[in-house]
């Protein structure tokens, strides 16, 4: 039986959700990676350049270890809503490498702290804004195991590619014969409790 190392099992959990969101941009196009599919906007890529501005700002500003990455959509003069989409301009190799910096600087943030460590976060209202760093660091993989979703479900309505990665679809047995009367009974089902509702 080995010890339990909490920074272990957080980072697990992270990178876990980092190479899924990540996964989700494997073999598809510029357009793809980007054309919002909600009525809100949201999209692949943008995903990507959010949680990495996630990641820079709670694994690093909060805790005084600014990682100097410049981040324009941030400052006063910035677009809203600036880190969910990427410009024409921001090209995906730029967005994944500040991801994989993000890592970097989050990843040794956590290594160089103890988890009982408080910092401020900047964007917090005064007076309620601390926070230690392993709260910081699961807010941090609930918001990318949620964006990780958003991205999951977006993929498989592009092409049907679907689970945390190639060799692991989560997905229970079956083909899409299966997968199609499956579907179909859910249909059934909701309409059956609609008309009983």
């Amino acid at each position: 039986m080995t010890s339990p190392d909490p920074k272990a099992d957080l980072h697990c959990y992270l990178q876990s959700a980092r190479d899924a969101l990540l996964w989700k941009l494997e073999g598809l196009s510029e357009y793809d990676v980007r054309r919002p599919f909600t009525p809100t906007g949201t999209n692949l890529l943008g995903l990507v350049k959010h949680v990495a501005t996630v990641e820079l700002g709670y694994l690093g500003d909060t805790f005084g270890r600014p990682s100097g990455e410049p981040l324009p959509w941030l400052e006063h003069a910035g677009e809203t809503n600036g880190d969910m989409w990427a410009t024409a301009d921001e090209s995906r190799e730029f967005v994944v490498g500040l991801y994989r910096r993000a890592w970097a600087h989050a990843d040794a943030t956590i290594d160089a702290l103890p988890l009982e460590t408080t910092g401020r976060v900047p964007w917090w209202p005064a007076g309620k804004d601390e926070v230690t760093l392993h709260h910081a660091v699961v807010r941090v993989i609930a918001d990318t195991q949620r964006h990780a979703g958003h991205a999951d479900i977006i993929r498989e309505l592009m092409d049907g590619a679907v689970g945390m990665n190639e060799e692991n679809d989560s997905m229970m047995p079956g083909g899409p014969a299966w997968w199609e009367d499956y579907r179909a009974r859910l249909e059934r089902a909701a309409r059956e409790a609609d008309e009983n509702g």
